[in-house]
């Protein structure tokens, strides 16, 4: 129970209000109110109903001085009205007051500096499981008196009926107020709106202090060399970075500012589809007592199938990262020596490893390529080209050349190597090739991070122009050069060149009369 009060949480009044539960105390929640089931290991599942992802079309910013002048309207950062936030805000706060609601307060940035201060107000147990998992934990000092810097109101079981006279795309709907520093939620169950929420926010926070923020993983080795693993949802940001020769600083969210890199995050977020103890043991044996599962498919003994997808292929775990036995207690480390940009190419063309110089990594970070493999829709065969600026232009409230200015600054003051790793298809696209193992993965990152990637002889590819190893301890020569594994040399010719196409389509819009940001050169082409 906590001494906190309605008007303390900005509702009208108020039934039980569980505040900073222990784990423990979660648990016997989540059992009592029927919110899930136990997996044989005791791990706790739950459903999150229809929504087993992030819905971006629902996500708005009230459109208001002086934020609008800094946010990057469009279809990712969608404005709407402050009257229509105060209507639905009003009806969040009218359905969350008077009731038994639970209350989670947390960090997010482990740099003391800038660290801002979250609190989350919902009306199950589960979520407030997920938000202990997933952000900084305070100790009891930091809790008394703790006063938020911004407060999510999460209302999952009402939905807004009047959506198509406020003009908006459904009845869910997440929208931000920045000048408020109140976020709401409303027609979702799913966790991860939380989640990136707060990211969303502490990509608009950070980079007006001049502080990079990044949707990447990062790790650390023994002698303090840092590496950071970009990429999108499925590339192997949370594997890669999961080494256990390596400290794990955090496997999502980080920021990077004039001490080092810092993760925002106090826990890690999996995806469990296919997990298998030999191909990802530090994740498989995280998942015990205090992680959370979602939507993830079991028998009646609560044993987990991995592989079965029936109910979503976005299967997750959360955890918190003192789960993972060999991550960096900080969350801190210094000023990365390598970055890594991964894809998951289904097309097959691109190599498994290159290595990049600075213009090309600033044309491949703004590109932010991967491949989704389109098996889920009738009458489509082959693979959809996604490109996401920055590797998350889906977090992204500000343009995203504001964050590749920051980076090719930070790039340039702390002399980072850079590559491209490509963790998708070889000798043919997505139905024809196969898959890259993770085991030649590791081979190329492994490379990069004890340095012999240095020592390779090089040789440069024909449409991409990038330069790759001729040899690679661990990985199969005909691999590294992804034209040579294909039995059909016209048929990659053709497919290369048309990928390449769709790079060059994609970057024009970075092309202004600015050229700051003209790094076509460094890019495909057709």
């Amino acid at each position: 129970m906590s001494d906190v009060t309605a008007a303390g949480l900005g509702l009208k009044s108020v039934g039980k209000v569980y505040h900073n539960l222990s784990y423990d105390e979660l648990f016997d929640h989540e059992t009592k109110n029927n919110e899930g089931a136990l997996s044989a290991n005791g791990t706790m599942m739950v459903d999150t109903g229809k929504f087993t992802g992030r819905s971006p079309k629902d996500k708005y910013f009230v459109q208001q001085d002086p934020s609008q002048g800094n946010i990057a309207w469009g279809n990712i950062n969608q404005p709407v009205a402050e009257e229509i936030f105060d209507e639905l805000y009003a009806e969040v706060i009218d359905y969350l007051s008077g009731k038994d609601i639970y209350v989670a307060d947390g960090f997010t940035g482990a740099n003391p500096q800038t660290t801002r201060k979250i609190r989350f107000v919902t009306e199950i147990a589960w979520q407030s499981h997920f938000i202990k998992n997933m952000f900084i934990r305070p100790d009891e000092a930091q809790l008394d008196g703790f006063t938020p810097d911004f407060t999510v109101y999460n209302a999952a079981s009402i939905s807004n009926k009047n959506w198509e006279k406020h003009g908006l795309n459904s009845e869910v709907f997440v929208i931000f107020n920045i000048e408020k520093n109140v976020a709401i939620i409303g027609g979702s169950w799913y966790g991860g709106e939380m989640k990136k929420g707060i990211f969303t926010m502490m990509n608009y926070w950070m980079p007006l202090e001049k502080i990079l923020s990044m949707h990447c993983s990062a790790n650390v080795g023994k002698d303090g060399d840092v590496c950071l693993f970009f990429g999108l949802s499925g590339t192997g940001k949370t594997t890669l970075s999961t080494d256990a020769r390596r400290k794990l600083i955090g496997d999502d969210e980080h920021g990077w500012d004039e001490d080092g890199i810092f993760n925002f995050e106090g826990g890690c977020y999996a995806k469990t589809i296919d997990l298998s103890p030999e191909s990802e043991p530090e994740i498989f044996n995280a998942i015990r007592r205090d992680a959370l599962l979602e939507n993830v498919v079991y028998n009646e003994d609560g044993i987990i199938d991995y592989t079965d997808s029936s109910k979503t292929e976005n299967t997750r775990v959360s955890y918190p990262i003192d789960h993972i036995d060999n991550h960096e207690p900080t969350l801190m480390a210094g000023h990365p020596e390598n970055i890594i940009f991964l894809t998951c190419d289904a097309f097959g063309v691109l190599p498994p490893v290159s290595k990049l110089n600075k213009e090309q990594a600033m044309y491949y970070f703004l590109s932010g390529y991967t491949a989704k493999v389109a098996g889920t829709e009738r009458g489509i065969t082959e693979p959809v080209a996604a490109f996401s600026a920055c590797f998350g232009e889906a977090f992204l409230p500000l343009h995203p050349t504001a964050y590749a200015k920051l980076l090719g600054e930070k790039m340039d003051k702390y002399n980072v190597n850079a590559y491209l790793v490509n963790t998708g298809w070889a000798g043919g696209g997505y139905g024809v090739g196969k898959r890259m193992s993770i085991k030649a993965t590791r081979a190329c990152v492994n490379a990069i991070l004890d340095g012999s990637i240095k020592n390779c002889e090089f040789e440069q590819t024909r449409f991409f122009k990038l330069n790759i190893p001729k040899e690679l301890a661990g990985v199969d020569t005909d691999l590294l050069n992804p034209r040579n594994a294909w039995p059909d040399k016209d048929n990659f010719d053709q497919t290369a060149n048309k990928l390449a196409g769709m790079f060059v389509k994609n970057f024009k819009k970075y092309i202004t009369d600015n050229d700051d940001f003209d790094f076509t050169q460094a890019g495909p082409k057709v």
